[in-house]
Order: structure tokens, then C-alpha cells, then sequence
């Protein structure tokens, strides 16, 4: 196991209030987190992530150069900065603002004002996914375990790659949605499938009904990360079939129990 200390983590401020910028650096630096940069504008940003690539980028939602989710684009677009990871502090409360950061792969998603813990909770789960934490099962080699990741988004399907693979889980297959994810189905067998909720033409409602009744792997586990609120929604996947639900943000602490559980019964 490699864990990352909070003093190793290097954190990029983005926040054009100065009041803000400092009640947030303050706050990280009572809980250990000392190496951090500031920005006030998306263009200032960029120009620090060129010269010195942070692990983690905070950020608010509006400057007067663009949104976050311009920067978190730019980012995700760019291949050398596939491991940078993307917290939103915001005032944004109403959900469907929030959704396309979610899809984005955000590590997680706080509000202003933030209580402590909920910071510390977000950080850790940085730490988690940037620190390799391979899961012992007593029945399998981790290695061996083949995956199928099935999301429309691919920044999605990058972090949940990234947090499986810390976790030792290395022989991954994407799918862009359900439809793909039959069609791979048919011709390969999974020990585990990972599924997004809210998919273009299949969605995980539908691919976790194939898979229950029509495919030849019913009895694989089924992990259903999804954003969606909707208590009949998930109640009508629980009932299909899923094994466990996972809500986005993706924790990396919380996959690895749902993971022990589906995997080392």
C-alpha cells in the first residue's frame, strides 16, 4: 500500500474572493494541508498548470474569465493532465447546475459554506484515489478480476478507472453505453460490471435487465454509480438486479467496501 500524506499533496486555490481564498486556505491548513497555490481567474489557473501540475485543483464555480466547468474541460481534454483531481466549492445548491459537474468526475462537491468535516472528507477521498490500496480477497486474485465499466461519459469512466485500478483491479474494458456494453457482453465474460444510471439509448436500468434476464453472466455483480435523486428510479434498479449503488461524486473509501462486499462474500 502507497498512501499519500496530506503534507505531499499539492493543491491549486481557485476562488476570485479574497475572503473566501483565505477562510478556504485556512481551513486546509489546519488539517495538514500545506502546499497550496492560488488563483483568481481561469486563465491564471491554466498558466500555473503548465508550469507546476497540482494534484488537486478547488475550486468556485464563477470568474470573470469563465465558469469551472471551462477549466475542468480544459483539464480533462489535456492527456498530461489526466491526474490532476477537481473539487467544486460553490453556493449552487440547485441539482441539475450541479449535474454536468458530477458526469465530469469531480472528486466532490461542496457547498459555502462548508463545514470542516466535509472538506477533510473531500480530501481524503483525493488521497484515496491518488494513493494505491490494493483489495485482499480471499477467494480471487485482484489482477485476474475482469472489469466492465459502461458510462456515456468518458472523464466518468477515466476516475472510476483510476479508483478501481488503485484498488488493484487492472484488466478494465470501457463501454460508451448499455447498447456497446450487450454487444461486449456477448463475446466476454465479466467477473464485475460497473454501470452508470443515466445513459443515452441503454441505460443501466435496461443493461442490468439484459444482464439479469437474457445474458449468459446473470449472476455477475452489478455496481450502479448514478447521480440520480429519484427514489423510484432507484428503487426500479434495486429490484432489476443491482447489487449496490454508488452515488456520484465517486468515494474511493466507499467503492472499496461495496467492492469487498460484492467480490469477497
Amino acid at each position: 500500500m502507497s498512501t499519500l500524506l496530506p503534507s505531499e499533496l499539492s493543491i491549486l486555490l481557485l476562488e476570485a474572493s479574497d475572503t473566501q481564498r483565505k477562510i478556504i486556505s485556512s481551513k486546509l491548513s489546519e488539517e495538514g494541508f500545506s502546499n497550496i497555490q492560488t488563483a483568481t481567474t481561469i486563465t491564471d489557473a491554466l498558466t500555473i498548470i503548465s508550469r507546476y501540475q497540482p494534484d488537486l485543483i478547488t475550486s468556485a464555480m464563477h470568474f470573470e474569465d469563465g465558469t469551472a466547468l471551462d477549466l475542468l474541460k480544459q483539464v480533462r481534454e489535456n492527456s498530461q493532465y489526466e491526474d490532476i483531481q477537481f473539487m467544486l466549492v460553490s453556493s449552487e445548491c440547485r441539482r441539475e447546475h450541479l449535474e454536468v459537474y458530477r458526469q465530469a468526475g469531480v472528486v466532490a462537491i461542496l457547498p459555502k459554506p462548508f463545514a470542516s468535516e466535509h472538506l477533510l472528507k473531500a480530501l481524503n477521498s483525493t488521497l484515496d484515489l491518488l494513493s494505491d490500496d490494493e483489495l485482499e480477497l480471499s477467494h480471487f486474485d485482484v489482477h485476474d478480476l475482469k472489469v466492465l465499466v459502461v458510462d456515456d461519459s468518458k472523464m466518468a469512466r477515466n476516475i472510476i478507472k483510476r479508483t478501481i485500478s488503485n484498488l488493484g483491479l487492472r484488466l478494465i474494458t470501457e463501454a460508451v453505453d448499455g447498447a456497446q456494453a450487450i454487444e461486449i457482453m456477448q463475446d466476454n465474460l465479466f467477473d464485475l460490471v460497473i454501470t452508470d444510471y443515466n445513459m443515452p439509448s441503454v441505460d443501466g436500468l435496461a443493461l442490468t435487465q439484459f444482464i439479469r434476464n437474457d445474458s449468459q453472466q446473470c449472476h455477475v455483480p452489478i455496481l450502479m454509480v448514478s447521480s440520480e435523486a429519484n427514489d423510484a428510479h432507484l428503487t426500479n434498479v434495486a429490484q432489476a438486479g443491482v447489487n449496490a449503488l454508488c452515488d456520484k461524486p465517486f468515494e474511493p473509501k466507499l467503492v472499496k467496501q461495496l467492492l469487498y462486499q460484492l467480490l469477497d462474500d
